[in-house]
């Protein structure tokens, strides 16, 4: 697609793709080979069916790729931004055996781009149930669920804590990776369907745990908002963050934007950011459009980064300096910031995950530089609510104990995202949200179906 330049990039934070033409995208189309047994479609955990709306493209039928798509996915645009293609449906498509997969995730996002567009196709929704389902966090999760509760008749509820909807879509999520438009636009469109929001509403505390339960069915989709810290010496000082702090001052709260917004944010001239997974990679190109210096520490190679490749490039594109087989070891400083003190790591047998485990190096110490260090090592479900659930099951790091359908032991209590599996992706966590609002919805008609 066309990329803004990395030099013209850096000094905003408009989206860095540009998107497919109308004519690169029905040239693009017409490379799928319509294969029998779709391999790319098992690859996709909202089920879309991808030929499908692939063909319509080719034949110039915007509008009819759309309605395909929406029949498994109401956030086609985001999906399309933000997806890991490359190791769901792109990496099972046939064509990736010789040449380049198609580029399905392109040519989706170009589909809903259109329609936004033209102006939103709002699906068919079933005749009213009578039933109420109340959903708590307007994520990936939160959001699929309550699309797919409202298409099937039933009225719903969602509470979201912050004072905008879209969860880590927009408080994680950078703009230039994802612009808040194409957001707010998808979240429009299922108020449209009848779902009604309610912002600044923090379940459990805000709304009673008792108000929850007396709606019909209950579907929790609080994501994994709590960040880990590495735990070593010097966290207390003033400019270290967690990248889940830092990300939404600036991405929801305009921090960038001090004093015409009232979010502070310290403005270092050295930023070490500690991760090498997507949201470091978003910590860091953040902190360089403000205007830092920035290098990023990751305790293994750069092969097993797992970040996407693309968000990878683009960031030493953008100036960001990698440091790898290293691992801080103690923030310097009294108060503020002054260095991270890191040792050389070297790389041992496999963990059991299979990832190969970095081990320190004796002797390695060096330090770099910094005015902040940002920690961008996972996170994790706030236990807020959770723990105010009383008798639910979950598990060591917090996240809520759900069968396959996304039950759990509570009766009419249901979960999924990344409060149930824990840190993941967009498109898992709505694969998930769907399965919960199918067997919500079997539960409230008492239907074995």
């Amino acid at each position: 697609m066309g990329e803004r330049p990395a030099a013209e990039r850096l000094h905003d934070f408009q989206e860095v793709d540009g998107g497919l033409s109308p004519e690169e995208a029905v040239a693009e189309a017409g490379r799928c080979l319509q294969c029998k047994k779709p391999t790319c479609v098992r690859g996709c955990p909202v089920e879309i069916d991808i030929p499908a709306f692939i063909a319509r493209i080719a034949e110039g039928d915007i509008s009819g790729a759309a309605r395909i798509i929406m029949e498994n996915n109401l956030l086609p645009a985001i999906c399309g931004r933000v997806c890991p293609q490359e190791i769901q449906c792109e990496g099972q498509c046939i064509l990736g055996v010789k040449e380049t997969p198609l580029r399905i995730g392109d040519l989706e996002r170009f589909v809903a781009d259109h329609e936004r567009i033209q102006g939103p196709v709002i699906p068919l929704i079933a005749e009213p149930t009578g039933k109420r389902v109340v959903v708590v966090g307007s994520g990936p999760a939160g959001l699929t669920a309550a699309a797919e509760l409202a298409r099937l008749g039933h009225a719903v509820t969602v509470f979201e804590s912050l004072h905008e909807p879209g969860g880590v879509l927009v408080y994680g999520i950078p703009a230039f990776r994802l612009p808040k438009e194409v957001v707010r636009a998808e979240i429009d469109q299922l108020r449209a369907m009848g779902v009604e929001i309610r912002t600044n509403h923090l379940a459990g505390t805000s709304v009673p745990v008792s108000d929850l339960l007396s709606y019909d069915a209950v579907f929790i989709g609080t994501g994994a908002g709590l960040p880990f810290f590495m735990k070593i010496p010097g966290e207390q000082l003033n400019g270290v963050y967690s990248a889940n702090e830092f990300l939404t001052r600036v991405n929801l709260m305009h921090a960038e934007l001090f004093p015409e917004y009232d979010t502070p944010m310290r403005h270092a001239g050295r930023v070490v950011v500690v991760g090498g997974g997507n949201v470091a990679m978003d910590a860091a190109r953040v902190a360089r459009r403000l205007g830092s210096r920035v290098t990023l520490v990751y305790r293994r190679r750069e092969e097993d980064l797992p970040a996407r490749r693309a968000e990878v490039i683009r960031a030493k594109e953008e100036g960001v300096e990698f440091v790898l087989c290293a691992n801080p070891i103690r923030i310097l400083g009294d108060p503020f910031v002054t260095g991270v003190e890191c040792v050389r790591t070297e790389i041992c047998d496999p963990d059991d995950t299979g990832r190969p485990e970095p081990a320190p190096v004796e002797g390695s110490n060096f330090v770099i530089d910094a005015d902040m260090c940002i920690q961008a090592i996972g996170q994790g479900p706030n236990p807020l609510l959770i723990r105010k659930l009383e008798g639910i099951r979950y598990g060591r790091k917090g996240n809520i104990m759900v069968d396959e359908e996304g039950s759990t032991n509570l009766d009419r209590v249901f979960a999924a995202g990344d409060v149930a599996t824990g840190a993941a992706t967009v498109i898992l966590a709505m694969g998930g949200a769907k399965k919960a609002a199918r067997a919500i919805d079997r539960m409230l008609r008492g239907s074995n179906r």
